[in-house]
Parts: structure tokens; sequence; C-alpha cells
């Protein structure tokens, strides 16, 4: 009995081992379904990179690392261009808003700014606050989660705790690929602000420096006038 007692019980331990392993198996090549690996390169041309899901195989990393070094630049060409078509279009809308707002009597700098913050919060509903709810809806996150979610996904950092799509929950087949798209947008929208804001740092560069050189040449007109 004495030996039964310690022999018995390593198949079992054996057993639930191999079990636990097979799940795990299971669980991993579930991720890889056509959705899934649509969201998964996504995440890999936009550098987010949530971690969730990664190749396990040499084959699957050496295509990876061809995809990544051949994807990110034509992504950020790309980019690049749908973020130029939501500034012309958002461009027009800034245009008759401002139309709207010379009836008020209001200075040209004033209505730049008024009109470029109404684009922006704009920008924030469509693209944070909208998508946040939506979110905070399907995968069961708080309103902090979402939101959080929604930024670190935007800014490209994806640290990975919380990523759409990664629940233990049965999701629609469109639901990642519109994820997404929402990505694909939504970073397209803060490359355009981002050349917003830096149009207007060249512009104020410009002012500046016409208000120096002007200020100069004031001086030396005084100067020679004094002498």
């Amino acid at each position: 009995m004495a030996l039964k007692s310690i022999y018995v019980p390593l198949p079992g331990k054996w057993w639930v081992a191999i079990i636990v392993n097979y799940r795990r198996l299971l669980n991993q090549t579930s991720l890889w379904d056509l959705s899934s690996s649509f969201f998964f390169a996504g995440t890999v041309i936009t550098t987010i990179g949530f971690g969730n899901i990664s190749p396990h195989t040499e084959g699957g990393r050496i295509f990876c690392i061809i995809y990544a070094l051949l994807g990110i630049p034509l992504f950020g060409f790309l980019l690049a261009g749908v973020g130029d078509q939501l500034g012309t279009i958002f461009g027009k809308c800034i245009t008759r808003v401002e139309k709207m707002i010379v009836k008020w009597n209001v200075s040209q700098t004033k209505i730049r700014v008024i009109s470029t913050v109404i684009f922006i919060l704009f920008g924030c509903v469509l693209f944070v606050a909208l998508p946040a709810v939506i979110f905070q809806y399907i995968e069961g996150w708080s309103t902090l989660e979402s939101i959080y979610f929604v930024v670190i996904t935007l800014t490209t950092i994806g640290f990975g705790d919380f990523v759409a799509g990664g629940s233990e929950i049965e999701y629609q087949e469109y639901y990642k690929p519109v994820v997404w798209f929402w990505i694909l947008v939504g970073l397209a929208y803060f490359a355009a602000v981002l050349s917003m804001i830096g149009d207007w740092f060249r512009v104020i560069s410009k002012k500046t420096k016409e208000e120096v050189r002007t200020c100069i040449n004031a001086t030396h007109t005084h100067q020679d006038m004094s002498v």
C-alpha cells in the first residue's frame, strides 16, 4: 500500500499536465482565425503591437520580419494619404465655419482659433469618445478603461493590457476588421492634427522673424536719424 501511495498519483499528474497543455494549444490556435489574423497584421504595420497574438513558428516569425520591414514604410505612405484626405475634408468644414463666424465681427486670429478648437473637439468625439462608449458596451470595460485603451492605441503605445477582441467572449466576424479600420482613420486624424500644429508653428515662426526684422530695421532707421 505504501508503494501504491507513492507511484499511483504520478500518472494522474501527467494526465493533468497533458490536458492543461492541450487546452493552451487550443487557445493559441483559436486566436488565428481570419479576423484575428487580419487584426494582427494591422497591429504590425501600425507598430502598435499589443502582444496578445504573436507568431510561434520559425516560418511565421521570418514572414513577420519581412512583412514588418516592407509593410511599415508602405503603411506610412498610406497613413499620409489618408491624413491628407482627412485634412482636406476638415479644411473645407473649417472654411465654412469661418465664413459663419466672420459675421460676428471677430478678428481673423480668433476665427482661426475657434475653428481649430471645433475641429479638434469634433475629432475627439468621433475618434475617442464615441469608440470608448462602443468598447465599454461590447468589451464590458469601465469608462476609464475604454478611454485608456483608445488613447494608448491611437498613440501607438499599445501596452496590450487591454485589447479589443481579446476577451473570452464571442465576437462578430467583422468586429476586429472594423476596429482596425478605426485605428487607421484615427491615426490619420492624429497625423492631420500634428500636421496642422506644425503649420501653426511655421506661420508663427515666420511672423516672429518678420516682426524681429521690422524692429531691427526700425531701430537702425532711428539711429541713422539721430546721427
